[in-house]
């Protein structure tokens, strides 16, 4: 659909991502504006099919603004939540000071309403941008610990895998289809799109999978340390099986996710971070300490 705005000189399109121009126009917006190139979604199957942008454009196509909601399905304590996630929010030098971002959020934020969303999320580094729109800042937690003692029976294989290989992404899109949610508590059930993104943008992000318990993990490590980003499965294998399969004995187990179904405890402590993360809705009431983890961040 779209409308075209006598004030602004600029053409209101809403649901554009079938039209190729258009989502070159907005990959052009956010590179520009953040310096990522999220064309690479090409790669890994397209943008997400249940995302809804909300766009202006000028008379020669280029998007001078943007702000974007998708489906971000969440287990917490212990129930489906439907949630929806907000990014892609940028505008171009030359149309700032002018309140198209704020009509753009309150389009985006009416229709969530409108589709019963129960809670929407965002990440920012400008809180009181969003606080008058009723969201609040969750504090994040990581849990820190020492490692369990290795599982000496793990049976299987592991393998690192790559996502410039093509059959390595196509394992891992399948394995979060069929996730099972890392936590109990506080975490995605269904995101592949940002989960192969942030994979491809750290190179520091290593995954392995583990054919027995048909599980990517998703972890990095240092001299001292081991981080564990995320586990995608079917089932979640507990921390001393994996540490057995790579055969790891770090000092120091950092976790970025309440760790409730790994057979682990560790410590919260606050999450170090510029980012603050976002919530607002009905279901913002949580239990405990909750990390949306690193795999899912947008």
């Amino acid at each position: 659909m779209a409308t075209v705005l006598g004030s602004h000189g600029l053409t209101f399109r809403q649901d554009y991502f079938g039209d190729p121009p258009a989502w070159t126009a907005l990959v052009a917006l956010l590179e520009d504006t953040f310096g990522i190139d999220v064309s690479i979604q090409d790669r890994f199957g397209g943008p997400d099919p249940t995302s809804m942008p909300f766009g202006y454009f000028d008379e020669n196509g280029v998007c001078a603004a943007n702000f974007s909601v998708f489906s971000m399905p969440m287990m917490i304590d212990g129930r489906l939540v439907k949630a929806a996630g907000f990014q892609s929010g940028a505008v171009r030098p030359q149309w700032r000071g002018r309140g198209l971002y704020r009509e753009l959020m309150n389009r985006a934020f009416g229709w969530c309403d409108q589709q019963g969303f129960e809670l929407g999320i965002l990440l920012t580094d400008k809180p009181a941008m969003y606080e008058p729109y009723g969201f609040k800042v969750l504090p994040q937690q990581r849990f820190l610990g020492a490692p369990p003692p290795a599982e000496t029976r793990f049976v299987g294989t592991v393998r690192e895998l790559s996502l410039d290989n093509a059959g390595d992404i196509a394992l891992v899109r399948r394995v979060l289809r069929e996730r099972t949610p890392v936590s109990s508590f506080f975490a995605v059930m269904a995101q592949a799109e940002m989960f192969l993104l942030n994979g491809f943008f750290d190179p520091d992000v290593r995954l392995t999978y583990l054919d027995q318990f048909e599980a990517v993990v998703a972890w990095k490590e240092d001299e001292t340390s081991f981080q564990l980003l995320d586990i995608a499965g079917k089932t979640i294998p507990p921390l001393s099986a994996f540490f057995g399969a790579l055969d790891q004995r770090p000092d120091r187990v950092e976790v970025c996710f309440p760790p409730d179904r790994l057979d682990w405890r560790g410590k919260p402590e606050p999450f170090p971070s510029d980012i603050s993360l976002m919530v607002r809705g009905s279901a913002v009431g949580l239990s405990g300490p909750v990390t949306l983890s690193p795999m899912a961040e947008f």
